[in-house]
């Protein structure tokens, strides 16, 4: 079973989750700088951060070098095992399909994320992998979480591209 829970409203007296959601803005603030799209990415167990990982598509020449893939494969170094039974992802955007499958496969059971992305977000927006009941796992999703954060950091980025003539 799957619950959505909506931090939508960034005036909501502080959650449990902005620590984490501001090391995953750290992290996307990392990859702005680098001219990366800002997203990021960290994995946590028994409260401290196992994996994290912020997009680096461009200066890998990799697709598949999301901040969710990155932190994933730290994450499953660090506990020797590729199950992720018992840690919460965080990350800047709604993972797209790619990520949403690895985190399924992973087993992380709980996803929480900042922005939603009407484009290719694969929890909420356009599919719901992480709650498809067709598949052996699901995911309990938290959206909303330091929201205007998340989604200011990528309109700015989008709109320095766009006056650069890039993307």
């Amino acid at each position: 079973m799957s619950i959505r829970m909506d931090f939508a409203s960034d005036n909501h007296p502080l959650q449990p989750h902005d620590r984490w959601m501001r090391a995953a803005l750290q992290l996307a603030r990392q990859a702005f700088d680098e001219g990366e799209v800002p997203i990021g990415a960290v994995i946590v167990h028994n409260d401290r951060i196992i994996g994290e990982g912020y997009n680096q598509r461009e200066s890998l020449k990799d697709p598949t070098a999301h901040a969710e893939m990155i932190a994933i494969t730290q994450a499953a170094q660090s506990l020797e095992s590729w199950r992720l039974l018992d840690c919460t992802i965080y990350v800047t955007l709604e993972p797209c399909p790619m990520c949403a499958g690895a985190i399924v496969l992973a087993r992380i059971p709980t996803v929480i994320y900042g922005a939603t992305d009407p484009k290719a977000g694969a929890c909420h927006s356009l599919f719901q992998i992480t709650e498809d009941p067709r598949l052996n796992h699901r995911a309990t999703v938290l959206s909303g979480v330091l929201q205007q954060e998340c989604r200011g950091l990528l309109q700015e980025f989008f709109a320095q591209q766009r006056a650069l003539g890039k993307k």
